[in-house]
């Protein structure tokens, strides 16, 4: 019996175990099948994953407009003198519209031109746009075929992905070719005929400069084109053709705006990111400030501002001064006084700086702001102090996924040069020596030389014992191809946000660089929008007033602030009018590109005082009234001034420290302290006139 007992027992564990495999095994199944799903939902969707991730960017803000609904009552938000300040509109700029059309008798181009012209484009991401532009307008003026442009930053990069090449790795060729269908016949390759001379490098070749006047291209390039029906014109330096053109030739200079502003479109891939990102930006119904702060290796070199870092950057900047002067780009010494020269305003502000300035204006801790560019000279150090007075500071890559960054770039080669190493160091062989030089104690051997490396993906350079500098790596080119995609992001976000400040509006050239395209832009499609063209060299004193205590500001140097900044918003135009546009039309496309639409008396009427009526600064130019099509377009109502003189403001947080405070009650010094009536004040001064 015990036996049988033992018998039965045993039948009912096997039985128990073999149901257990076969749980097991079915559970490896599923798990199996399950793996392979989540493999193929991520090969194989795009949107639901990206947007997933996307979506755990969180801005934190205290509400500082608790009487208002952002997204319900933005009449009642603009009636706010605080928020219209900040955000609102210009009103000296209200009445420009942008209008690029053809103002005269304008013939489209006729089917036989005089030949083709094969442009090639060297340079970074401001210097292409112009380019570009040139190019169309010298198609147009000699009456030539234009073959898409090569864009050189791309070509000449290994590994980036065959998808697009060249112009296609940017723009986009069918609405490039569309939208200048009649002004220009486009073309995207040569004739095969023309194509095989090309590689054999039979056509003539022109090296143009950025000051190329018409006369030389009539004179010079167009009877090459007319013997050889084709032309190469290789453009490095931002432009080839002078911005000014002569009063004749002003449809050239609306065909510039129609280029830069319409045909210009980036790739579907481009636009879907850069729209990913303003979504993101604006989740919260709150405006942003786009910052450039244009710290580039090259500018600090041109303009000799190495000195204010006092660190290893200070060496690679000189080290790049030194090349520059030996290639001529710069004619003067080595050494500069950078104090000097940031006096004079001609070197960037820091981002501490530009994070002052801002604090000073109004805008509180919580507010968001964008920051450009694919390089800041310095590193992410750089960035803590603006980090610290602004909690929301953000950029491209805080508001977009690899998933999505990866999508762009498209399909690419595996690289192995991730990290370039420096050149190795020959070591004097004398340890042989050492050996057998006589019995102990002895000197050890000298220590060899201590190598200088550099890491590619971030802010160091190494500092040859040369003037030479190192030879580009595969992946530094793929990363070069990179940053224009980078920048076509940061400009699409930066001409679109609520308020634009520049930190610098100069290149490596010394010429008009990417934050000179935005504020342009900015200009010719939303002219009444805040941008703050700074005066560097005022802003210099003003900090240096308070470079002691630079975080403690009293409340006289608070208003000194505003007024600059208020003012700047019409007067920083002059400038731009007389220097920039010298060198780059589309850093001022007005008034050639624009026109003005008059306020109805009904409008006039509710202005609060006769300073801020719509009559444009005489620097400005001659615009000409819109056309009558245009008069549907409604502009921004004017607020009376009696409504405006009931609204207070509370912005004590502006004064005294520029970090955010705690929740608990502080109290500041009298003299640090902004009194309410004072603010209040000077609000109804702002929109009496004051803030232009």
């Amino acid at each position: 019996m015990k036996w049988v007992a033992l018998k039965g027992d045993g039948k009912i564990a096997f039985k128990i175990k073999s149901r257990l495999k076969w749980v097991g095994l079915v559970g490896l199944v599923l798990s199996t099948f399950s793996i392979l799903t989540h493999f193929l939902l991520a090969r194989y969707t795009d949107g639901g994953v990206s947007e997933y991730q996307s979506s755990i960017t969180i801005f934190s803000w205290r509400p500082i407009f608790e009487n208002v609904d952002l997204s319900n009552n933005h009449f009642l938000l603009l009636q706010n003198p605080l928020y219209q300040r900040l955000w609102g509109p210009v009103r000296l700029l209200e009445s420009l519209h942008p209008y690029a059309n053809p103002r005269e008798n304008y013939a489209a181009p006729i089917h036989k031109t005089s030949g083709f012209i094969f442009v090639r484009i060297r340079g970074g991401f401001h210097e292409i746009r112009n380019s570009i532009c040139d190019a169309v307008v010298v198609s147009r003026l000699l009456n030539a075929t234009l073959v898409i442009p090569e864009l050189q930053s791309t070509t000449s990069s290994k590994g980036i992905s065959t998808q697009f090449k060249s112009f296609a790795y940017l723009y986009n060729e069918d609405q490039f070719m569309a939208a200048l269908a009649k002004d220009v016949k486009i073309v995207k390759t040569l004739p095969k005929h023309l194509k095989g001379a090309r590689r054999k490098k039979e056509i003539p070749s022109f090296k143009v400069s950025n000051s190329a006047s018409p006369h030389f291209y009539e004179h010079h390039v167009l009877p090459v084109l007319s013997r050889h029906s084709v032309v190469e014109l290789v453009i490095s330096e931002g432009g080839g053709l002078q911005a000014i053109l002569p009063p004749h030739l002003e449809e050239y200079q609306r065909l510039r705006c129609r280029v830069a502003y319409h045909a210009l479109s980036f790739r579907e891939e481009v636009e879907e990111l850069a729209t990913k990102v303003l979504d993101r930006l604006r989740a919260s119904g709150r405006p942003f400030i786009a910052y450039d702060p244009g710290m580039t290796r090259e500018a600090l070199a041109y303009y000799g501002c190495a000195e204010l870092f006092q660190d290893v950057h200070t060496e690679l900047i000189q080290h790049k001064r030194s090349w520059m002067i030996k290639r001529g780009i710069i004619k003067g010494n080595l050494s500069v006084d950078s104090a000097k020269q940031r006096r004079n305003g001609l070197c960037p502000l820091m981002p501490e700086e530009v994070g002052i300035l801002l604090r000073a204006y109004g805008y509180s801790w919580d507010t968001i702001i964008y920051v450009s560019g694919g390089e800041v000279f310095g590193g992410q150090k750089k960035l803590i102090p603006l980090h610290a007075m602004f909690e929301n500071v953000v950029d491209r890559t805080s508001l977009s996924t690899s998933w999505e960054l990866n999508k762009v770039y498209g399909r690419e080669a595996n690289l192995d040069d991730k990290i370039s190493r420096a050149p190795p160091v020959k070591e004097e062989i004398k340890f042989e020596a050492w050996k057998t030089s006589g019995p102990r104690p002895r000197p050890l051997p000298p220590p060899p030389a201590r190598p200088k490396y550099y890491n590619i993906e971030g802010w160091w350079g190494w500092v040859a014992e040369s003037d030479r500098e190192p030879e580009s790596t595969v992946m530094e080119l793929r990363t070069n191809a990179h940053k224009l995609l980078w920048e076509a992001v940061d400009y699409r976000v930066c001409v679109e946000a609520d308020v634009f400040i520049p930190g610098f509006d100069r290149d490596g050239k010394g010429k008009p660089n990417f934050a000179s395209l935005v504020m342009g832009h900015r200009l010719y499609q939303f002219a009444a929008s805040k941008t703050f063209r700074l005066d560097r060299k005022a802003v210099g004193k003003l900090l240096d007033e308070i470079r002691e205590h630079l975080y403690q500001a009293n409340h006289a140097w608070i208003k000194s602030v505003r007024r600059h900044l208020k003012r700047k918003l019409i007067d920083g135009l002059a400038k731009e009018f007389t220097g920039s546009k010298e060198l780059s039309f589309l850093s001022f496309p007005v008034p050639e590109c624009s026109c003005t639409r008059q306020i109805s008396p009904e409008k006039i009427s509710n202005v609060s005082s006769p300073s801020s009526s719509s009559k444009l600064p005489a620097f400005v130019g001659d615009t000409r009234s819109c056309p009558s099509w245009m008069n549907g377009y409604t502009l921004a109502q004017s607020k009376d001034k009696e409504s405006e003189e009931e609204l207070e403001e509370d912005d004590s947080t502006s004064a005294g420290l520029f970090f955010r405070q705690s929740n608990t009650n502080q109290e500041a010094g009298d003299g640090e302290t902004v009194n309410k009536e004072d603010t209040q004040m000077e609000d109804n001064e702002d929109l009496e006139g004051g803030d232009r």
